[in-house]
């Protein structure tokens, strides 16, 4: 039996996104005045949605004739892309600070929710575990 369903493990990936995405948006952040410095960014609902689509499904045989689904699971790979194509200063760099503030409330809340959602998973574990008491 297996404990850690996909579900947290799916909660896992998005947690490590979010980090991801706030060490991205800061460091954006601490280079709004670099010369020549082009805003970085984390491409987290593309990511999501092709691992989506590609989440395996369990299954089991009555059957030997039956066929089998993949246990695999899937494959969860940000990318962090350099936006080249703007500039938003005469000095070549690109960093709106609004937009990075904004980005970055977005992405707390994203994780605020994630993590009481995990927190709930683990909570609901716990109490099985202890048999309800």
């Amino acid at each position: 039996m297996n404990l850690i369903s996909p579900t947290i493990q799916s909660l896992e990936r998005a947690l490590s996104t979010s980090a991801l995405k706030q060490q991205t948006h800061t460091a954006n952040i601490a280079n709004v005045d670099t010369p020549g410095y082009k805003a970085k960014q984390v491409d987290f609902e593309t990511a999501l949605k092709n691992a989506s689509s590609k989440q395996a499904l369990a299954s089991y045989k009555t059957d030997a004739k039956h066929i089998a689904f993949s246990n695999e699971s899937s494959q969860f790979d940000p990318r962090v892309t350099v936006n080249e194509n703007s500039e938003y200063k005469i000095n070549g760099n690109n960093v709106d600070m609004d937009v990075e503030m904004a980005e970055l409330a977005k992405n707390q809340l994203l994780y605020n929710a994630v993590t009481d959602r995990i927190s709930g998973k683990f909570r609901s574990l716990s109490n099985v575990i202890s048999g309800g008491r």
